[in-house]
This record gives C-alpha cells, structure tokens and sequence, in this order.
C-alpha cells in the first residue's frame, strides 16, 4: 500500500472524484480530520427534503439505520481512495463486505448534523476493517464494526457479467 500526501478536509466534489455514488445515495457532504490511512470524520447534514422521509416515516421522520450505516461506509471508502496512490473512482470501487454488528441508539431527524467518525482496526491487502460511531452532537446515534474491499474497476466490471 502507498501512502501519500492528502488534504486533512474534502467537499462534495472531492468527495465525488473518489467514490461513484451520486444523488440521492450521496450520504456524505464533507469528509473532515483525515488520518491517511487510519480515521476521519464524515459531515452529513440531514434536510427534510431527504427522499426517504416521505415514507420513514410520514409525520415523525426519522433517518433509517441503514443509511447512516452506509454513510459510514462511504466515508470510509473515500478515506481508502483518498489513502492511496493513484486511486480514484475512475479506478477502483470499494465494496462493503460484512457488517459484524450494528448498533443504533438515538434517532437521527432532519435538521441533525451527523459527525460519523471512522477508524480502521486493521487492513490485509486490500480488505480494510473499520469502526464507525454517528453522533449528534456529542450524543452516540450509531455504531457499527464492517469490512470493505478495494477492487480495479476492470476486475468489478468483470464479476457483474
């Protein structure tokens, strides 16, 4: 793996010059504290005008567990991308792989900003383990343990046929 010299914040566009999602399943905003390598933190701000608050649910709306999973996960691949030479989303996708546990305790509602703080516990080749933990504040809303894997473009395009 080579490491490289990366800025320490990214917006929107950076964000999107390393990892493929676009609108509406961008779930990150601005990636912040950039460790290459070892942690950041991944900025999202919840609007009303999420997609998903038309149906989770009609008058209490509440951000679904799942998607700030993977808001974590996104923020882990673009601290993956961002972490290595010659990587970007024209290159490599980062796939989740396993999600060994998941725990949410506070509702996320719009209006919240999400400050969801990654940290890898290991890496082996090009499999990464992190730890994401989504506050409110400094109220914990979410905590997961999961796995990613970095793969060439040309090696994903070839297992979906």
């Amino acid at each position: 793996m080579t490491t490289h010299t990366v800025p320490t914040a990214l917006d929107t566009i950076e964000i999107m010059a390393r990892i493929p999602h676009r609108f509406p399943m961008l779930m990150i905003d601005r990636v912040i504290d950039i460790v290459p390598s070892e942690s950041c933190t991944g900025i999202k701000n919840v609007s009303a005008n999420e997609p998903y608050f038309q149906g989770h649910f009609p008058g209490h709306p509440i951000m679904p567990g799942v998607l700030i999973i993977e808001a974590m996960a996104q923020t882990s691949a673009t601290l993956v991308v961002a972490s290595m030479e010659g990587v970007s989303c024209d290159t490599h996708i980062v796939y989740f792989m396993t999600i060994e546990s998941a725990r949410f305790r506070h509702p996320v509602v719009p209006g919240d900003t999400l400050h969801i703080k990654v940290k890898k516990e290991r890496s082996r080749g090009h499999v990464w383990k992190f730890r994401g933990e989504a506050f409110v504040g400094d109220k914990l809303c979410a905590e997961a343990v999961y796995t990613a894997m970095l793969v060439p473009r040309d090696e994903a395009a070839q297992s979906d046929k």
